[in-house]
């Protein structure tokens, strides 16, 4: 396990995820002609990592490491989803069954999921890099070369418009939206 400079808790990343599935959604629609439900993408990203409340996380090195690995992690994700939802009144089980359980969120809005998380995990190895902290420069070429791999043209126009920002300083920052000042 890699030793991190920068602490981050569940709810951070889920909020992240959250952010940037919306984001590729709306990318998708927009640009590239696809027709996703970006609101419910978006909340269906919040609770992605819901599971690990109850299964904590495994690294991704150990939980990719092989097939038999993944399936039988995925296997004890999908049941303590389903044991989350359980713990809901029954009246409200219907409603949270399309975010938590897995097997009920639709095949595009997972993936748009996925390639947010690979995203928000790269901006985690640049962060990581950017504190000084080199042990992550392998992870971030890992990443790089899985989200080129998704093919996923929304991707590619969110990693060069806006992970860029993601390197620079709040001065950095402000200087280059100063141009936004003249649309006022």
């Amino acid at each position: 396990m890699k030793r991190n400079a920068i602490q981050e808790n569940v709810m951070e990343h889920s909020y992240e995820v959250s952010v940037i599935t919306h984001a590729l959604g709306i990318i998708g629609n927009r640009l590239y002609g696809k027709d996703t439900n970006a609101n419910a993408a978006a909340v269906a990203a919040l609770y992605h990592d819901s599971s690990e409340v109850l299964t904590g996380d495994l690294p991704s090195p150990i939980k990719y490491h092989n097939k038999k690995i993944r399936d039988a992690y995925k296997e004890v994700e999908y049941a303590a989803e389903r044991e989350m939802l359980s713990t809901l009144p029954e009246e409200l089980r219907d409603d949270y069954c399309g975010f938590l359980l897995h097997e009920k969120i639709p095949q595009e809005t997972l993936k748009l999921i996925k390639a947010a998380d690979l995203i928000s995990s790269l901006i985690k190895c640049k962060a990581e890099i950017n504190a000084g902290n080199a042990e992550f420069s392998q992870a971030i070429k890992d990443v790089e070369q899985r989200l080129k791999a998704m093919e996923m043209p929304e991707v590619d126009y969110y990693m060069d418009t806006f992970l860029p920002s993601f390197d620079l300083t709040l001065d950095e920052l402000i200087t280059r939206a100063e141009w936004a000042t003249d649309f006022e």
